[in-house]
């Protein structure tokens, strides 16, 4: 071959490879799943409610308003009477301050050193009598100043008036005591000096200056016997100084009352959804105009940004699991029609929870049965859509999106999220276990039965009551029909527009009356026959290792539909008559074997038999020599490229595709075993998968060591029970038995070469 061929076949296999990335990354179906990510996010952040109706206090409600959604708010009313209330209990603080005890006694001393000092003359007696006058700020009669001056008087000031005026002041005075009467609640007294407060009751007697007074003039006529003219002159000269100790504290009062309102909580309203605000014909009262006006507060606002962005952000991250497969490995398998079909079911059944909000407030009924009303919401149905064509951990990944978007559209909580989710998994494993729509059919109860107790065990943890509690398993029972109708309803056009092959379109291709196998069988029965027993050596290996049998099995029927285009050149439709391929280069035979698989990929799309079918009939030679006749145009060209005598693949990209190609090698290369007994066939098997597996075409399968090992093990006893050994008759019994034969259909001619009959 020349360089310039050479160059041409490598730029080829470049351009197919290119083409397989573009394909294994859905570039367009990242880009619509996420604009209808963020579409959503934006729909569920959008208040699509009319305008609630707002009634004052006295008018008669024209409509029922039912609370359209969960809402806590503050009554102010109530709440600033109760802080007014807390304000009024605080008890007033009064502080016991001692230093003016002090100042008294210098104002003593400094008149009494004033009275003693030496007088000369009547103007100097004058002159004290006014200083003293200007520090009491009171006029002093000279028959007052004369009897202070009396030595006798003196003494039983310092003596008895003045200790008994200090330790009055100590314990503490006030200027009226019934002022302190006001103090319902008790009062707080302050001792600024051993810095300690004390709570009295308003019944707490406390010493006034009208009542100290009093109790110093009857000290001293009791204890002092002083006469009437002395404790008139103690008291003209008490009086003046005398000022109370225990004085209100106004500052500190205020802020005691500013920290006990603001540790007060608001008094909240809370409003549950679907709870009835007012009913038609009511008149409304004013804590009902509060909660409309609160609702309406609410709801004037139509965009919630904050929500819209958690939304996405939070779907996003959910939907990044559908970036990864089974091996772990970033969209391994993930095709724009996958990302075009997930997208339209997270947009049908999102978008319709937020249209059945709408509808919600539409219903007659109790308002808690209202309230329960989107249990109804079928997102089991979209599960059991995405069973039918995906696998387990991708459906775990899409109930996640859809449960968190239903719940969030609804209004929901987590219990409610909860119970999508589960639901829609119990659905997809029900939908995944049945082989017909009739095990559809019947996977009704089991979902009927495991959503209501579903329903049962968050309706006990959340304690409800048991009419909720009967209401809800209704609606939860109703789920489990409505979900079942939505599968049957759907998929078939889901069959139609995506082109995906369910279990049930499965069931139907295997039919042996389908066209396209009655048209293999009429035109190439030798592939009609290897491909029959190729489905069932990959029935058994895809069971062995929990692979999709069914697709394995219907695949094998039509893994060489491709032949039907020439099928004289491929040797099983030969017989006994003359090879074409002994006319023709072995360049030439190489590629009219190679047509048989893009032969085979357009008749299934021609058919419509699904992308799964598509891919392994694409794949079922990888990207393998075709070795005899690479050897025999070796043997005249050496510097020949073995590339160029190569399928041109992409070598199996699951389990199901590695399957079928380790099948048709197994059973293409086993009939030419000369005795083909379980030993060598055994050995056989091991050659065939080893040399597969040490080319590199497994690379990509997923398939384990543990997988090849149980898988060729299947293989071995499917084959030994086709191989098996028979039992040779005599001659005299077989002629007997060939007799009997023809006896029994009634011609007495012998066949010239007749089959020996097998026995029974």
């Amino acid at each position: 071959m020349t360089s310039k061929s050479k160059a041409r076949s490598s730029g080829q296999k470049g351009t197919t490879k290119k083409r397989h990335c573009r394909s294994a990354y859905p570039r367009l179906g990242i880009f619509v799943f996420l604009t209808a990510l963020i579409g959503l996010a934006i729909l569920s952040g959008t208040n699509l409610r009319p305008p609630l109706p707002l009634y004052v206090a006295g008018e008669v409600a024209a409509q029922d308003v039912l609370a359209t959604q969960n809402l806590l708010f503050e009554d102010t009313s109530s709440t600033l009477a109760k802080r007014k209330q807390v304000a009024a209990l605080q008890p007033p603080i009064y502080d016991l301050d001692r230093s003016p005890i002090s100042k008294i006694q210098d104002k003593f001393r400094l008149i009494f050193d004033l009275i003693n000092s030496p007088i000369a003359s009547a103007s100097e007696e004058d002159s004290i009598r006014w200083q003293i006058e200007e520090i009491l700020n009171v006029e002093v009669s000279r028959k007052t100043f004369s009897h202070w001056k009396e030595e006798r008087f003196q003494s039983i000031f310092y003596t008895q008036a003045l200790p008994y005026l200090i330790d009055k002041l100590n314990k503490g005075i006030v200027a009226d005591s019934t002022l302190m009467l006001q103090n319902r609640n008790g009062y707080l007294i302050r001792d600024l000096a051993h810095n300690n407060e004390t709570l009295h009751s308003v019944s707490f007697k406390l010493g006034d200056l009208a009542s100290i007074k009093k109790g110093l003039v009857k000290e001293l006529r009791k204890k002092g016997k002083a006469p009437l003219r002395t404790r008139n002159a103690v008291l003209s000269l008490v009086s003046p100084v005398l000022t109370p100790t225990i004085t209100p504290n106004r500052v500190e009062t205020q802020q005691r009352e500013q920290l006990a309102v603001e540790s007060i909580d608001p008094v909240y309203y809370s409003i549950k959804k679907g709870e009835s605000i007012v009913r038609k014909g009511e008149r409304v009262t004013l804590p009902i105009q509060i909660k409309l006006q609160a609702l309406l507060a609410h709801k004037n606002q139509r965009f919630f940004p904050y929500q819209m962005l958690g939304v996405f952000m939070t779907t996003l991250l959910l939907g990044a699991g559908l970036a990864f497969e089974r091996s772990g490995r970033r969209l391994s398998s993930l095709r724009n029609e996958d990302l075009f079909f997930t997208t339209l079911v997270i947009i049908l059944f999102a978008g319709g929870a937020k249209a059945f909000t709408l509808l919600q407030g539409h219903f007659d009924g109790t308002q808690q049965a209202v309230a329960m009303l989107p249990i109804l919401y079928p997102v089991a149905g979209a599960l059991g859509l995405s069973g039918l064509i995906f696998g387990i951990r991708r459906c775990s990944v899409i109930s996640l999106i859809i449960s968190f978007l239903c719940t969030v559209m609804l209004g929901g909580t987590i219990e409610m999220f909860l119970f999508y989710f589960i639901g829609s998994m119990l659905n997809v494993w029900l939908v995944q276990h049945a082989e017909s729509r009739k095990d559809i059919a019947l996977s009704g109860l089991p979902l009927m039965g495991g959503l209501v107790i579903t329903w049962l065990g968050l309706a006990l943890y959340q304690q409800l009551d048991m009419p909720d509690i009967i209401v809800g398993a209704t609606f939860a029972a109703a789920n489990g029909i409505i979900s079942l109708l939505v599968v049957f309803a759907l998929s078939p056009i889901i069959e139609l527009v995506f082109n995906y092959t369910t279990r049930f379109k499965l069931m139907e291709l295997m039919n042996l009356e389908q066209p396209l196998l009655q048209e293999l069988m009429m035109n190439a029965p030798g592939t009609y026959h290897h491909s029959l027993i190729l489905s069932n050596l990959v029935e058994a290996g895809a069971k062995s290792i929990g692979a999709n049998s069914l697709l394995c099995k219907v695949a094998a029927l039509y893994h060489d539909i491709g032949k039907l285009i020439k099928p004289q050149y491929f040797i099983e439709n030969q017989g006994r008559a003359k090879n074409p391929h002994d006319k023709l280069t072995p360049a030439m035979s190489t590629l009219i074997l190679i047509s048989h698989v893009k032969k085979g990929v357009e008749l299934a799309r021609k058919y419509r038999l699904g992308h799964e079918i598509e891919d392994i009939i694409q794949q079922h030679h990888g990207t393998s020599v075709i070795r005899y006749f690479y050897t025999k145009a070796a043997e005249q060209d050496d510097s020949l490229c073995k590339d160029d005598f190569r399928y041109p693949g992409p070598k199996p990209k699951s389990r199901e595709a590695a399957i079928v190609m380790l099948a048709d090698a197994v059973e293409a290369s086993s009939r030419v075993l000369a005795d083909p007994t379980p030993s060598r066939l055994k050995g056989h098997i091991d050659t065939i998968i080893k040399g597969i597996f040490s080319e590199g075409q497994l690379d990509d399968s997923e398939l384990t060591f543990a997988d090849l090992t149980k898988v060729g093990e299947s293989f071995h006893r499917v084959l030994t029970g086709i191989f098996h050994r028979r039992i040779e008759y005599p001659e005299e019994q077989r002629a007997g038995c060939i007799k009997n034969h023809e006896e029994k259909n009634g011609n007495g001619d012998k066949p010239k070469n007749g089959p020996a009959p097998e026995a029974a």
